[in-house]
């Protein structure tokens, strides 16, 4: 049942809501243990309604299952932005998109922006990336002290949207061949690069675990372990995909016809070539079997880093944290992929496993991936700064962690990529989401009542002055026209750039893994029984 105005009109007035909190579950925060190590585990484009500890009866995670149950999971976590970049530059920043110029999948991510691992890195941690980050631009390491894997997706800028011709379809964009085309495989370029990210993360894992025996480096370490699967193309290998039959594939709810869509989802039909494309029943099907298969294949990759978390000795002074950079529609309301602000595309799992610290719980509130930066530091420090150098735009989650009174219920996102003919703003409180954008009609959901966001509350005459109000709050908190001003002249640039630079000799932004062989192995500079003492693991102790 559909709450009522003056429901949301108690959300707008209060700004924030106190968050629904179980009973205290620790007495002050002065108990929380400081300077832990912080693996953080992350996925590309995994939806929790895909999980089963979000509840979904299929999919088979079985190391995601323990850390949930074990941990604090956060049921209605939102990205700042349904898409890889944006969204992974506010995660590692706590800002919001339009504060950094993270427009789109390729926006340069400027040096001068900190990110949690520059903040942790001055408090004296070890900071290890392995996996994707989707860094464009010349940096691309952004505090971290070492990258163990290139990226999957090129660092340039050629994969620059523009919004002078957004009629146009980009060819270099999402397609449904990845519907069509779905089903099993023996490899593919994505589980080459995901075995590499799990190899290298395990073996940094030993790796520090013998440099903290022998005295070398005894840091605390905040590690970032992150897979580009489940990530379209849907193809996963047999052994996955057979972990669920063409009969538990449930089906999209609704597969809403073009000309019942909103405009912006009507665009992004457009620009994904869905439409023009359309995929089977049994396409769709296979896809959305792949696709659980692939959270099967993330899952194991996720408990074989555990293993080796376990198997260091690290494990007890170890907080993990499970999240993914954005959603993944599966075809609900006839979309793939992400993009748009509905749930499917906007929601991500969060769970926070530190069972020493946190009792297990579930918390309600809507938080969001800009609360991890202040988060994650205080986790390091125990207190936030006493000043920002940059102030971020989350609030940190530790009153929801421990259970304490405080939580905020808030979460904000932005969208100002492909599909999108002016910036697209999201305000989520209490049990309403509203988006606004100056292209097109408001859209205001209460996602309690409809989680499937089938009713369009903002046309309503009962919701008027609540949509005036929840309007007047976005164009204070933003100023659209300046944004959308700001994001076509960064295309501009941008596409100007790259055509510029890919004429005649090309340099190259990637990043270049660097190993220095003389040091790995036998090398006949260290004594062979120095040598292999300093490699086993634990040492020998005679």
């Amino acid at each position: 049942m559909t709450r009522s105005p003056a429901w949301l009109r108690a959300c707008i007035n209060s700004r924030i809501t106190p968050a629904p909190t179980p009973a205290i579950l620790f007495e002050a925060r002065s108990m929380l243990e400081t300077g832990k190590n912080i693996l953080i585990l992350m996925a590309d484009q995994m939806t929790p309604f895909a999980l089963a500890a979000y509840g979904h009866p299929v999919t088979k995670t079985p190391h995601l299952d323990r850390l949930a149950k074990q941990g604090v999971v956060f049921e209605s976590a939102y990205c700042a932005s349904p898409l890889c970049a944006p969204s992974r530059f506010s995660l590692l920043s706590g800002k919001l998109p339009s504060a950094i110029g993270a427009y789109d999948n390729a926006a340069e991510f400027p040096s001068q922006t900190l990110t949690f691992a520059h903040y942790l890195r001055a408090a004296g941690y070890r900071t290890v990336l392995s996996g994707k980050m989707h860094f464009c631009g010349a940096d691309q390491l952004h505090g971290f002290e070492e990258r163990l894997t290139t990226d999957i997706y090129p660092a340039d800028f050629g994969w620059t949207p523009n919004w002078d011709d957004a009629k146009a379809r980009p060819t270099w964009y999402h397609n449904m061949s990845s519907v069509i085309d779905a089903g099993p495989c023996v490899r593919t370029n994505q589980l080459d690069f995901d075995d590499e990210v799990t190899f290298t993360t395990r073996q940094k894992l030993f790796d520090i675990a013998r440099e903290r025996h022998a005295g070398k480096d005894v840091r605390p370490f905040c590690m970032v372990a992150s897979l580009t699967h489940p990530h379209d193309p849907y193809a996963i290998s047999q052994k996955y995909w057979d972990m669920v039959s063409d009969e538990e594939i449930d089906m999209p709810a609704y597969r809403d016809p073009l000309d019942a869509a909103d405009p912006h989802s009507q665009r992004l039909r457009h620009v994904c070539d869905i439409d023009r494309t359309p995929p089977t029943d049994q396409q769709i099907r296979n896809a959305r079997r792949a696709y659980y298969g692939a959270i099967a294949y993330v899952d194991d990759q996720f408990g074989a880093i555990l293993e080796a978390l376990e198997q260091s000795g690290l494990a007890q002074e170890t907080v993990i944290v499970v999240t993914s950079d954005h959603g993944e529609m599966l075809g609900e309301r006839g979309l793939w992929y992400k993009m748009t602000f509905f749930e499917g595309g906007c929601r991500v799992p969060l769970i926070v496993h530190a069972p020493q610290q946190f009792d297990a719980h579930r918390v309600q509130a809507s938080v969001s991936h800009l609360d991890l930066l202040p988060t994650l530091v205080e986790l390091a420090r125990g207190t936030p700064p006493s000043v920002w150098p940059d102030t971020p735009d989350g609030r940190s989650l530790m009153p929801h962690l421990l259970g304490t009174p405080g939580g905020h219920d808030e979460a904000l996102g932005e969208y100002l990529a492909e599909g999108a003919i002016a910036p697209i703003v999201m305000l989520r409180r209490g049990s309403f989401k509203f988006i606004h954008t100056p292209a097109d009609p408001d859209q205001l959901y209460d996602v309690q009542a409809d989680p499937l966001e089938r009713e369009n509350l903002a046309a309503r005459s009962e919701y008027a002055s609540d949509v005036a109000a929840l309007r007047d709050e976005i164009a204070q908190r933003w100023n659209l026209a300046a944004l959308h001003d700001q994001v076509l002249q960064s295309q501009r640039r941008r596409r100007f750039h790259f055509n510029a630079t890919t004429q005649g000799k090309v340099a190259s932004w990637d990043w270049q893994p660097r190993v220095d062989a003389s040091q790995r192995y036998m090398r006949n500079h260290i004594d062979l029984d120095t040598l292999e003492a300093m490699a086993r693991f634990p040492a020998v102790t005679r």
